[in-house]
């Protein structure tokens, strides 16, 4: 271990990994941030959850979709009253295939 708690080892093997290659002076440099970071989280652990319920969702889930009833639908006539492109009372669209 470096005086900084992350071996240089395991930062030539992170570099590895993300396929970056370090020079000596940006192993020193990222491992005094890499400890910076590993400290940051470290204060999570800290943290009293005892008594706390898990969040696996930020807001309550719930179901958005309105219910599936059927109701007054329009007639064909109306569905195609405002197209120009319609044939024999379908919809007429372009032509896929020859």
């Amino acid at each position: 271990m470096s005086e900084h708690g992350i071996s240089e080892k395991v930062l030539k093997r992170v570099a590895k990994n993300a396929r970056i290659r370090l020079s000596q002076k940006e192993l020193s440099q990222f491992a005094l941030e890499l400890k910076d970071v590993l400290d940051a989280f470290s204060k999570i652990d800290e943290v009293d959850v005892e008594n706390e319920t898990p969040s696996f969702q930020p807001l309550p889930i719930k179901n958005v979709f309105r219910q599936d009833i059927s109701g007054k639908t329009l007639s064909q006539s109306q569905a195609l009253s405002n197209t120009k492109h319609k044939k024999a009372g379908y919809f007429l669209g372009p032509k896929v295939v020859d």
